[in-house]
């Protein structure tokens, strides 16, 4: 088996072992920073079970969703599918192929994987499909949490800067709106209320 393959039989084993592994809800960072904008195209990496891209899609957007496992590819579309909502679900792995067009948001939402991910590589992808005055919104890690104790040593949880240097952004095509870590209650695997650090980086493109 491949290595990419290896990638794809893990995430498919980790949502088949349960009916639902994530909140099925929208990110709350996500929220917070894009409720105030225009309904638009919008393209939504690593959908997982699309909690994301049904929040958009009820809001108006034309939503692009994308992820490498098909077994919660399905999970989500029957999901918009019962809420009867219209979204484009695209079973891609960014590590190797992306999507076409251009989009006036694209949401890079905790893009980690215990593998090999070329995670810098697909970000700078990601800002080329930002139509001109079009956002690039990444969430992601600082670190791992406080119940872990480092089971996967080579992922590395960049800081926020580390993310807006890694995009190369050419001068004055781009106006960087947020860079900055902030803090998200978590509960652990025993249920109690956790405090881990997350990063935020979003930005403009101007031209």
């Amino acid at each position: 088996m491949s290595d990419r393959a290896a990638e794809a039989h893990m995430w498919n084993e980790m949502y088949a072992s349960t009916e639902h592994f994530w909140s099925g809800e929208a990110n709350t960072a996500l929220v917070g920073e894009v409720a105030d904008l225009p309904p638009g195209r919008v393209l939504d990496l690593g959908c997982g079970e699309g909690g994301d891209a049904l929040w958009f899609a009820e809001r108006g957007w034309q939503v692009t969703a994308v992820d490498l496992s098909p077994v919660v590819l399905e999970r989500a579309r029957a999901r918009a599918t019962e809420r009867g909502l219209s979204i484009r679900w695209r079973e891609i792995d960014l590590a190797t192929d992306f999507p076409d067009g251009e989009y006036d948001l694209v949401s890079a939402q905790f893009l980690h994987s215990w593998g090999e991910l070329p995670r810098e590589k697909i970000l700078r992808r990601a800002a080329d499909a930002v139509a001109p005055g079009g956002v690039l919104l990444v969430e992601g890690h600082c670190g791992r949490p406080a119940w872990e104790t480092d089971p996967h040593p080579d992922v590395h949880f960049p800081t926020p800067q580390e993310v807006v240097d890694s995009l190369r952004l050419p001068d004055g095509e781009w106006d960087v709106l947020v860079c900055a870590e902030h803090e998200r209650t978590q509960r652990d695997p025993d249920g109690n209320e956790t405090t881990r650090i997350d990063s935020t980086v979003k930005i403009r493109r101007l031209r």
